[in-house]
């Protein structure tokens, strides 16, 4: 599937913004199903300077500075990018959670491999491991069970048990009132995921993309297609990062684009900076995911 996709940001400010500095994830990551074609950032006022990096979890990054006086910035990325469909994934092969546990803790072979997925078993910002998780997790989580076969039925137990509600939620509702009062978004479904898992000692980390905006005929229309979308990787030994999506409870394939990864939003999130001036603004975001039929 070749896919083209838009995302536009625009604030509007009350009073004039006479400096801002802001960092951007924005531009899709290439993985193994994943192929970026082509990508374009156009930031209006233009910019005095742009820089492009990667950052420490391997996304790409970009920082710009605008220096002259505005009360409207938007922020556009375009993109081309190519994805394959995913061969099933063995869920039922996968090692006991128990022993994937325990590989993030030893040394010998796989040691590298061990120590690059420790660092998603810790608490981040936005995901603080407790014993409320870890209980909530345990009933999918039987001793010996395979990894991926546990974090499937996980990742339905959410999607059965939370209500999507985008009006229930913010960035700053604490994952202990959403697990009271079980709804949310697919950003505090994925924190959720992550957390019952770091909380019995696995590693997740957090993906941020986006989801086919129509889908093709037949097929039902994903929630969160309209905005960007977060779902969850797990660390499986012998089978690297695996992806569940618990808001629409499935395994990630051909209509989720990636575009970065990290330990939670705050490591991920499209936009941040900060500004001099402004008063007070509104945001506005559009998003639009659609199948192209040029292959070139």
């Amino acid at each position: 599937m070749l896919y083209s996709v838009t995302h536009t940001t625009t604030y509007e400010y009350t009073e004039p913004v006479s400096l801002c500095h802001n960092l951007v994830h924005l531009e899709p990551r290439a993985t193994p199903r994943q192929t970026p074609r082509h990508s374009q950032l156009l930031v209006q006022p233009e910019p005095r300077s742009i820089e492009h990096h990667v950052d420490y979890f391997g996304n790409r990054i970009a920082l710009f500075t605008i220096q002259e006086p505005h009360r409207r910035l938007q922020i556009t990325a375009k993109h081309r990018i190519e994805v394959e469909s995913s061969e099933p994934v063995p869920v039922g092969e996968s090692r006991p959670w128990e022993g994937a546990r325990d590989f993030l803790q030893g040394g010998g072979e796989g040691a590298g491999e061990a120590l690059e997925a420790s660092a998603f078993v810790f608490a981040s910002r936005y995901v603080e491991p407790n014993a409320d998780l870890a209980a909530y997790a345990a009933a999918s989580f039987a001793p010996g069970r395979p990894l991926l076969e546990a974090t499937l039925e996980l990742t339905g137990r959410i999607h059965r048990d939370f209500r999507y509600d985008p009006k229930a939620t913010s960035l700053a509702t604490p994952l202990a009132e959403v697990l009271a009062r079980r709804h949310g978004v697919c950003q505090d479904f994925a924190h959720l995921e992550i957390a019952c898992l770091r909380s019995l000692g696995l590693a997740a980390r957090y993906v941020s993309g986006y989801l086919q905006t129509r889908p093709p005929p037949g097929r039902a229309r994903l929630i969160g297609a309209d905005a960007s979308h977060a779902w969850v990787a797990v660390f499986c030994p012998r089978l690297g990062w695996v992806e569940f999506d618990p808001t629409n409870n499935i395994l990630p394939s051909d209509q989720h684009l990636t575009i970065a990864w990290g330990r939670d939003y705050d490591d991920v999130s499209p936009i941040k900076g900060i500004i001099l001036g402004g008063g007070g603004h509104t945001m506005q975001i559009a998003v639009d995911v659609a199948a192209v039929a040029d292959p070139v």
